[in-house]
C-alpha cells in the first residue's frame, strides 16, 4: 500500500506539492528569502518595469516587500516609487489612490478659496472618516505658502505651468501625512522632493541634483563676514579690523642734554 502511494505521487507531483507548508516571500526566513529572490528575478528581467528595476534584483525585492506591507500590486509599487536625490518617494497620484482605496475614508475632495493669481488663492483636501462621520480637513496650501517656500522658483517647476494640479497634489500629500501617515510608510511625495531640490529626472527614471545647485546661496540670505563669522546687517560688509603688529616698535626717549652751570667772568 505504501509503495503504491509513492508511485501515485511520482505520477502526480501536485499531490506532494499540496502537502508542503505554505511559504510567504520575506527577508527573515531562508525559504521566504529564496522565494522573494526568485520572484524579484522575474520582475528584473521584464521590460515593463521602470529602468531602475530592470536587472536590479535588490530594488525589486524592496519593492516586493513594500507591496506586501501595504497590500498593493508589486508592479504598481514599481511604477509609483521614484528615487529623488537618493531618497525613495511616492508619486502623489499613488498616495491619493491609496487613501481612496483604503476603505477608512471617503474619497479625497478639494476646497478652494481666493481668486486665481492672488496670494490667498489656494486649496485644501478633505475627507470624511467612515467610522466616526467626522470631516477631516487638511491645511490650506496658498500662493503665499508657495512663494514663501520658494517652490515655484526651482528649475522646471510645475507650479509655473500647471499650478492647480500642483495645489491638488500638495494638499493631498499634506492631508495624507496628517491623517494616514502609515499608508506612505514614512516616505514623502516625489513632487515635494522636486520642490525642495532642483532635481532632474534622468533616463533611468531616477531624479538627481547637481552639487553646484546645492551650493547656491539662499535667496535673501543675510550677509556674513567671512573673517569674523558675524552676520552683517543691511547687507553691508564691515571693514576688516587691522590686527596690531606682533612686535610694535618701542619708543626710546633721548636723555635731556645736561646744562653746565653758568660762570661769571670778573676780568
Amino acid at each position: 500500500m505504501e509503495q503504491a502511494t509513492k508511485l501515485q505521487e511520482l505520477k502526480n507531483p501536485s499531490i506532494k506539492a499540496a502537502q508542503l507548508p505554505q511559504v510567504n516571500a520575506g527577508f527573515f526566513n531562508l525559504q521566504s528569502f529564496e522565494l522573494m529572490q526568485r520572484i524579484a528575478k522575474g520582475f528584473a528581467s521584464s521590460e515593463l518595469v521602470p529602468k531602475q528595476y530592470q536587472g536590479n534584483i535588490a530594488n525589486c525585492m524592496i519593492a516586493l516587500d513594500m507591496a506586501e506591507r501595504i497590500g498593493a500590486s508589486p508592479l504598481m509599487i514599481m511604477q509609483s516609487l521614484y528615487i529623488v536625490h537618493g531618497t525613495p518617494s511616492w508619486a502623489s497620484k499613488f498616495l491619493i489612490a491609496t487613501v481612496n482605496a483604503c476603505g477608512r475614508f471617503t474619497a479625497l475632495r478639494y476646497e478652494w478659496k481666493g481668486k486665481p493669481g492672488e496670494l490667498d488663492y489656494g486649496c485644501r483636501a478633505w475627507a470624511i472618516e467612515k467610522s466616526t462621520g467626522e470631516r477631516l480637513d487638511g491645511i490650506w496650501v496658498t500662493w503665499q505658502m508657495v512663494k514663501a517656500e520658494g517652490w515655484d522658483s526651482k528649475n522646471g517647476s510645475k507650479w509655473k505651468t500647471m499650478p492647480d494640479q500642483m495645489f491638488v497634489y500638495r494638499s493631498a500629500s499634506f492631508w495624507q501625512r496628517a491623517y494616514a501617515p502609515e499608508l506612505a510608510m514614512g516616505l514623502s511625495a516625489a513632487e515635494e522632493i522636486e520642490d525642495i531640490y532642483d532635481a532632474v529626472q534622468d533616463q533611468s527614471g531616477a531624479y538627481s541634483v547637481s552639487v553646484d545647485d546645492l551650493r547656491k546661496p539662499a535667496v535673501n540670505a543675510p550677509a556674513v563676514d567671512t573673517e569674523t563669522g558675524e552676520i552683517i546687517d543691511d547687507g553691508e560688509k564691515k571693514e576688516p579690523v587691522q590686527q596690531a603688529e606682533e612686535n610694535p616698535p618701542v619708543e626710546t626717549k633721548q636723555p635731556a642734554p645736561s646744562r653746565k652751570p653758568a660762570t661769571l667772568d670778573l676780568g
